[in-house]
């Protein structure tokens, strides 16, 4: 049964240090998508086209899948405060690159290096595991990651009104307004930084921080997981190369009529032979770690399952990618749907930003609630719940048309968002309790499997109308559910890590 967290409780140091953490994952995502709600300003600054401005927003989400991955390995192996603390310096010294770029190019290659800070998601989910007990960690994580998850909405409703008071109050010029818009955002997240790293701790006082054994790749415990991990690996590789082939479609030109990729075929074809040869660079890594399976078993207590990892993985999938492919394309749905044939009569640009800002503004309760329902009512039982009340809510939502009353779409529209976002936090629930030394390494796979769905779902969409779309996804959450029913074990007992003095500490995970 789940225990209640009392958020007001500033004397105790553990719901202090959620409230820092999450801050922090909040700023990591006012970052990540702050360029967005000021693209007006950007787009007349620089005279950007259509096409330049997709060919950021791909760019804004291309290496936050290595980036997980890569961020994940050091949060397990040198702490949560020093990698938030890290992450956010950097970023904001990005930020203000990025803010003092010129030309198209040049853009492109800071927002490239900006969408390292959606990495910071991962950060947060060790440093949460650590902090609370079994019992709470799926509410605590479910809190993290929604009130964090905000910074993006955060961002689109503060940055416009900042370059607003700059431009009225201090005569800021409006073809720069956004660069100070921007440095300002920036320099919040290099302040914060530093508070985050004097203000937290990496684990309660008394109790020992458990990092891998080996880096470079994760650890698993039987020949048939090696197998597992490293097919479950490609699609992260899949992903990656289907980016690469938008990219070399996209058209970056300014002269009207002129074709001209961001990336030429040759661009395109070597860097599809980059992903093949880091993937093989990888399995070996994966070999070398893990090759003493294959004549030395694993002690029963030390071992663990990798298809709950893989479970987790298709789960995120399904929930956040969902989500971040459904928030890409549901404001132009709602206004083109109730603006037939480009006829704008019914619905504004603005109504339509709103109504589709109520599928990401439910992340504030539906993530908590689904971490949960993981605490209270088990593990698997809660992700099957949420599956397929998602696949019902993208049911529903592939029925919306132009018939129908504004308030219902928006209905059901939150409806759908409430299981999409309680899905993330019922897996994000489960993360830590896998295996707790390796919590970095697990919550980085699953949370670039989240952007390998955003990746996936987007390009069907862009073969598809928006009613498959949204079948299409029903569909795979049903197809996840089916799986986690006759694969995914609840995590009970106890798990076994290894103190630095050899000793070996037993951590409940039972419900």
């Amino acid at each position: 049964m789940a225990e209640r967290i009392n958020l007001f409780d500033l004397k105790s140091e553990r719901v202090r240090t959620l409230h820092l953490t999450w801050f922090a994952f909040f700023i990591s995502f006012y970052i990540w998508f702050n360029a967005a709600p000021l693209m007006p300003y950007i787009r007349e600054a620089l005279g950007l086209t259509d096409q330049q401005i997709k060919v950021l927003m791909i760019l804004n989400v291309s290496l936050t899948i290595p980036a997980r991955i890569a961020i994940g390995m050091l949060v397990d192996k040198f702490g949560p405060r020093i990698m938030y603390s890290l992450l956010l310096s950097i970023s904001g010294v990005l930020c203000i690159l990025f803010a003092m770029t010129n030309t198209f190019e040049q853009m492109a290659l800071m927002r490239f290096l900006l969408a390292f800070v959606g990495a910071g998601f991962v950060i947060g989910i060790r440093m949460i595991g650590e902090w609370f007990p079994h019992k709470q960690v799926g509410l605590a994580e479910g809190i993290y990651g929604g009130w964090g998850n905000f910074g993006s909405a955060g961002a689109a409703m503060t940055l416009p009104t900042i370059a607003v008071l700059l431009m009225t109050w201090f005569d800021f010029p409006k073809e720069d307004v956004w660069r100070y818009t921007l440095g300002i955002s920036g320099v919040v997240a290099m302040v914060y930084s530093v508070i985050f790293y004097i203000a937290v701790r990496d684990t309660p006082k008394g109790s020992t921080y458990f990092k891998p054994n080996k880096t470079g790749a994760m650890e698993v415990t039987s020949p048939g997981d090696f197998v597992l991990y490293l097919v479950m690996n490609i699609p992260l590789y899949i992903a990656l190369a289907v980016l690469t082939w938008k990219l070399g479609l996209l058209n970056i030109s300014s002269v009207e009529g002129e074709f001209q990729p961001l990336l030429s075929q040759t661009a395109t074809y070597v860097i599809y032979g980059i992903l093949i040869l880091i993937y093989l660079y990888q399995a070996y890594h994966v070999y070398r770690i893990n090759k003493d399976i294959f004549h030395t078993p694993v002690p029963e207590m030390h071992r663990y399952k990798f298809k709950q990892v893989a479970m987790l993985n298709v789960a995120y999938f399904c929930t956040f990618g969902s989500e971040l492919a459904v928030v890409s394309m549901l404001p132009l749905f709602y206004y083109q749907m109730y603006n037939p044939e480009g006829l704008s009569t019914g619905m504004s640009i603005a109504t339509a930003g709103l109504i589709a800002s109520s599928f990401a503004f439910v992340n504030l309760v539906a993530r908590p609630v689904g971490g949960f329902f993981s605490d209270t009512f088990g593990r698997k039982k809660a992700l099957m719940i949420l599956l397929g009340g998602l696949a019902l809510g993208y049911f529903l939502m592939s029925l919306i048309n132009a018939s129908w009353w504004i308030p219902l779409a928006i209905a059901v529209t939150m409806f759908c968002s409430f299981f999409v976002m309680g899905g993330e936090g019922a897996v994000f629930a489960v993360v830590p309790l896998v295996k707790r030394r390796m919590t970095g390494q697990i919550a980085g796979m699953t949370g670039a499997y989240g952007n390998v769905g955003a990746v996936i779902y987007l390009t069907t969409f862009s073969f598809v109308d928006a009613g498959t779309f949204f079948l299409v996804i029903g569909g795979s959450a049903l197809f996840v559910m089916v799986l986690i029913a006759i694969f995914f074990e609840e995590p009970k007992g106890q798990m076994a890590e290894v103190l630095p003095d050899g000793t070996v500490q037993m951590i409940d995970v039972s419900d």
